[in-house]
């Protein structure tokens, strides 16, 4: 069985993944023909949590052609509001795996003071 240590510790790292990948984003919003990233999570099979992250090939606005190479160029993908959203789902769910941690110590102690 799984501790919840181990689960929580787990989807700690995920979302702190899915945070970088969020500023990531937000930091590329303005630069043209870049595609944004999407995190998406999975149930491991030692009980924690699993990471995909995968670029999201929807095209951005047209743009005008770049002179030297005649390619028309595309605003980035990013949606502010979407990655606005995004970032303050990973931060309630980091702060919710940190109380995890912090109820699973606290019952560990509670455990121990009973044993002794």
């Amino acid at each position: 069985m799984p501790s919840a240590f181990g689960i929580a510790l787990s989807a700690l790292k995920v979302f702190s993944t899915k945070i970088d990948v969020n500023a990531n984003n937000v930091a590329n919003l303005e630069t043209n023909n870049f595609q944004k990233s999407r995190v998406e999570l999975q149930e491991a099979a030692n009980g924690g949590v699993e990471v995909t992250i995968s670029s999201i090939n929807t095209p951005g606005m047209v743009i005008d052609h770049n002179e030297r190479t005649g390619r028309a160029q595309q605003e980035s993908n990013v949606n502010l509001e979407e990655e606005i959203a995004n970032q303050i789902v990973a931060q309630y769910s980091y702060e919710a795996n940190i109380l995890t941690l912090k109820t699973a110590a606290e019952m560990q102690k509670e455990l121990l003071n009973i044993k002794a």
